[in-house]
């Protein structure tokens, strides 16, 4: 009985760790693939990514590596996404963890993934943010952003959000209008070992994880942000 027992604890543990395990894997996947997309998009050799003027300016930056749209004409789309804010002492925060889904219109027959990032411009756009809940263009502008790392910011300037979007390689100005942000209280929790408010890791509250994936997402937007204000 009591060998019975044991085995049988053992199996938990081993189930539970092996949970945590592929959770933290999901986690490190987004941040990895959210940095690609930075890096795609800001990068010297990126000349179809987004304006210097608006990338030295931005509050906030929100990524989205994969938004599955899938249905006929009028379907769902879900994606997971992480986001940093610039800190009061002028730093980017640690990465906030969030989902985003809504509707999705037009033919998506068998499923499409695109890749987005969302521009926070203003103070009204940072508060909706932090709030770890809100509806894209619902009391706060959006808009899609400017194509061209030397291209004309004035186009959005009163958006309080400009969104771009990356399918098949290729970016545009895109918008995720109606579709709403909230906490992934989960990966909230793989990231930083326990329950924290969405506003007080974009405030800059907490620690910096250890893994290297966000440390590299947040490297990534702080020096994209400092070679467009050169």
């Amino acid at each position: 009985m009591r060998k019975s027992l044991a085995v049988f604890t053992i199996g938990v543990l081993a189930a539970a760790t092996s949970a945590v395990a592929v959770a933290q894997d999901k986690v490190d996947t987004e941040l990895n693939e959210a940095t690609q997309i930075m890096q795609e998009l800001t990068g010297p050799q990126s000349t179809a990514g987004i304006p210097d003027a608006i990338l030295k300016n931005a509050k906030c930056i929100a990524v989205i590596p994969k938004l599955l749209k899938g249905g006929f004409m009028v379907g769902a789309q879900h994606g997971a996404g992480v986001a940093t804010c610039r800190t009061p002492d002028g730093r980017w925060s640690p990465p906030a963890p969030f989902d985003l889904s809504g509707a999705s219109f037009g033919a998506q027959i068998g499923g499409e993934e695109m890749g987005y990032v969302m521009m926070i411009m203003n103070d009204d756009g940072m508060q909706a943010l932090n709030s770890g809940h809100f509806k894209v263009g619902a009391g706060v502008n959006a808009a899609a952003g400017p194509v061209g790392r030397d291209a004309d910011a004035s186009a959005g300037v009163s958006a309080a959000i400009l969104t771009y979007a990356r399918a098949k390689g290729a970016y545009a100005g895109a918008t995720l209008n109606g579709d709403e942000l909230n906490q992934d209280h989960k990966a909230t929790k793989e990231l930083y070992g326990q329950e924290v408010p969405f506003s007080t890791i974009l405030n800059g509250q907490v620690h910096m994880p250890d893994q290297g994936p966000a440390r590299d997402f947040v490297r990534t937007i702080n020096q994209a942000v400092e070679q467009a204000a050169q």
